[in-house]
């Protein structure tokens, strides 16, 4: 069996993808955006440990961004292409 799933978005960090035999698309993220998340988010853990708020508050904004950004992306593709989102 064959299954192939159908980018609805120029292949950049985020694109969005239909899976087969899923009602909604969805987001893949690159591997290495996908560490780098998670190496911030171990930041995050190491700031909060040592008490330094005013940096984690940085970082919290940061990657707050990051998945409004990706968040935004995703809405305007699926606007663009029709597609009900799935909230």
């Amino acid at each position: 069996m064959t299954m192939q799933a159908d980018l609805l978005s120029p292949p950049v960090n985020y694109a969005v993808v239909q899976l087969p035999e899923r009602n909604y698309p969805g987001v893949v993220v690159q591997g290495d955006t996908l560490r780098s998340l998670q190496k911030q988010v171990e930041l995050m853990e190491r700031l909060l440990d040592t008490g330094q708020l005013e940096d984690l508050a940085g970082e919290i904004e940061d990657l707050k961004e990051q998945l409004f950004g990706a968040l935004t992306y995703f809405e305007r593709i699926c606007s663009e292409r029709g597609i009900t989102l799935p909230y």
